[in-house]
């Protein structure tokens, strides 16, 4: 029994990447998205079958039309990458009860009627852009808090960068929640901040809480990861589709939007010789009479830039290729996306470069979960299981 994998349900499933990071020492008892493009590539992932039937235990439809009798017993930990757009620092920031974000709260009242069952899950993690930890001058943060505080949950929040794993920069919020019920191994806690994944948003979220939020507050202990090695380089495709390539004029145009420090890392890049890559996104900034500007930012640090989805004016990350001296573009390919995702090469992408590039930029990156799962899940889920509290 000590061998067999933990259940799970994966909320806001996306694509599926934390089901990937959790690996297989879990096993997905249910899982759910509202988006059939999403579902598709799930399926396609994980649930094919030869008849093309939609396997059970997935349901492609909003999360407020589940019932507790569409989830099977014995999950030790409930999974929910609830929507970001609008807590996003790149949105419009409507905040925790606004359309899209504001589905947490329907995933939340499934889990309090699990719990009125008697079979809570004893492990819950959310999932977010950082911008949570801000939105509406930190209320929103506090609210998600206070709801798991008044349904028996001890939580810890922290903010982990995918930079740390993959060639990417990506910080995101990942708030692990415990039933009051579980005993935490004394060993994946501390006393108070530290290591990388308190920053200082973190430490004034908790410093501004009310007392009775700070008694349940959990700091969480993870060592930081080893160095990371890959470069953006390194998940570069050797022949990306033809159609990605930009022509000489809309490279030129690219390269006119650059203020006088992108265009001076530029030619230091192109002074180095040999081959150089760089990522750019085009972002509005303001000019020097006060207008919107949008301007053309290009990093040659050997880390792309967060990977986003193209919806809300958000702009596809483009890529600079400098041989010689020569300077082509590109649109970055949907599999680079899934490799700085940290995304096996197995994985199968949709064919279209939207959905594809969609569903990447809207995911988890996978080896940011599966440092959580060691350090953090597998040990709560073995003590779960110790207490008779999860299969």
């Amino acid at each position: 029994m000590a061998d067999a994998p933990f259940g799970f349900y994966e909320f806001f499933a996306g694509g599926g990447m934390a089901r990937l990071g959790l690996g297989k020492r879990w096993r997905c008892l249910f899982a759910n998205d509202n988006s059939p493009k999403k579902a598709r590539a799930y399926a396609e992932n994980f649930l094919r079958r030869r008849n093309g039937d939609a396997h059970p235990h997935f349901v492609c439809g909003d999360v407020a039309g589940l019932t507790t009798a569409d989830l099977p017993e014995g999950a030790a930990l409930s999974w929910g990458s609830f929507p970001c757009q609008d807590l996003s620092l790149a949105g419009v920031r409507g905040g925790l009860r606004a359309r899209r974000s504001g589905t947490f709260w329907p995933f939340w009242e499934l889990m309090k009627s699990l719990d009125a069952e008697g079979r809570p899950a004893p492990i819950v993690v959310l999932e977010n852009v950082t911008g949570a930890i801000t939105s509406k001058g930190g209320q929103d943060f506090q609210a998600l808090l206070a709801v798991l505080a008044e349904s028996g949950y001890r939580a810890g929040p922290m903010v982990m960068d995918a930079v740390h794993f993959v060639p990417q920069s990506r910080p995101r919020l990942f708030i692990v929640a415990v039933k009051e019920t579980l005993e935490i191994p004394r060993k994946i806690t501390e006393d108070g901040p530290g290591g990388i994944w308190h920053p200082s948003p973190i430490q004034r979220a908790y410093e501004t809480a009310p007392d009775e939020l700070k008694q349940v507050w959990v700091w969480w202990k993870t060592p930081t990861p080893p160095a990371r090695t890959k470069t953006l380089s390194d998940c570069i495709e050797d022949d990306p589709p033809a159609y990605l390539w930009n022509d000489e004029a809309e490279t030129r145009a690219l390269l006119a939007k650059m203020s006088e420090i992108n265009r001076a890392k530029l030619d230091e890049a192109r002074r180095r010789g040999g081959c150089v890559i760089g990522a750019v996104y085009k972002r509005t900034r303001r000019g020097e009479n006060g207008e919107n500007v949008q301007r053309a930012e290009v990093r040659f640090d050997g880390v792309s830039g967060c990977l986003r989805t193209p919806a809300g004016g958000s702009s596809r990350q483009t890529l600079l290729i400098i041989e010689d001296g020569a300077v082509r573009s590109r649109l970055l390919s949907a599999r680079e996306a899934a490799r700085l995702m940290g995304a096996p090469e197995r994985y199968r992408l949709p064919e279209g470069y939207n959905e594809a590039y969609h569903l990447m930029g809207d995911g988890l990156a996978v080896p940011v979960v599966a440092w959580l799962e060691k350090c953090i899940l597998r040990p709560l889920a073995r003590e779960a299981r110790k207490r008779g509290e999860a299969l």
